[in-house]
């Protein structure tokens, strides 16, 4: 997912920059960390990261400092509770292409659902955080069993203990997790399978391609 969102994505969208500040931040929390009984190596990452110019180098500029902003309450357990669901969908399919799959996600009502939703705004969508996590080629998140659902369904359920406010709020739900094979064919781009033929690059990538174009 993270390859999708650097490579694919349009060269400023905000989902590409935000990861690759996720990446930044990353790298300098750990080259800070073993500075002290690697001087030498991380004084060497330091001084060849391209964002950071006229550095003063990584013992003048301080220990590891994380801002606060990356503490967000829920976001931890929303990023818990889509990998619980992810080992469920992997689980199911027993080692094939997660990308060759949908997956339905169907949540009660609740604390776990609005989590799920700032994870993905939308019913169904490709590009969103919690199809990222997933790993598949497009998530549905819903309420309730479709109606549409096949009778031979493999239908994984699961429970997933929320914990927020250092206990104060606990709430035990439950999830129900469908890998249906998707019916589009593989974008020669993204690889994923969004795309109405294997020739033609995906409505997202189309929109990537198209922006490249008129700059």
């Amino acid at each position: 997912s993270l390859s999708c969102r650097l490579y694919c994505e349009e060269e400023k969208d905000p989902k590409r920059r935000s990861c690759q500040t996720v990446l930044a931040e990353a790298l300098d929390i750990v080259v800070r960390s073993f500075a002290p009984i690697l001087p030498h190596l991380a004084e060497e990452v330091f001084q060849h990261l391209p964002y950071k110019k006229d550095s003063e180098g990584v013992f003048r500029t301080g220990w590891i400092n994380a801002s606060s902003a990356w503490k967000k309450p829920g976001i931890e357990e929303a990023i818990e509770g889509a990998c619980a669901m992810r080992d469920s969908f992997l689980g199911s399919i027993s080692g094939k292409n997660a990308l060759e799959y949908e997956v339905v996600i169907v949540i009660e009502p609740g604390l776990l659902f609005e989590l799920m939703e700032a994870l993905q705004a939308e019913e169904t969508s490709s590009v969103s955080q919690l199809n990222e996590i997933m790993m598949a080629s497009q998530t549905t998140l819903l309420s309730e069993l479709p109606k549409e659902t096949p009778a031979d369904a493999n239908i994984i359920k699961g429970t997933f203990l929320i914990n927020l406010e250092g206990g104060d709020i606990r709430e035990e739900s439950s999830y129900k997790v469908i890998a249906l094979p998707i019916a589009k064919a593989k974008c020669p781009r993204c690889r994923r399978y969004t795309s109405d033929s294997s020739s033609t690059p995906c409505p997202r990538c189309l929109k990537v391609l198209a922006g490249k174009g008129s700059t």
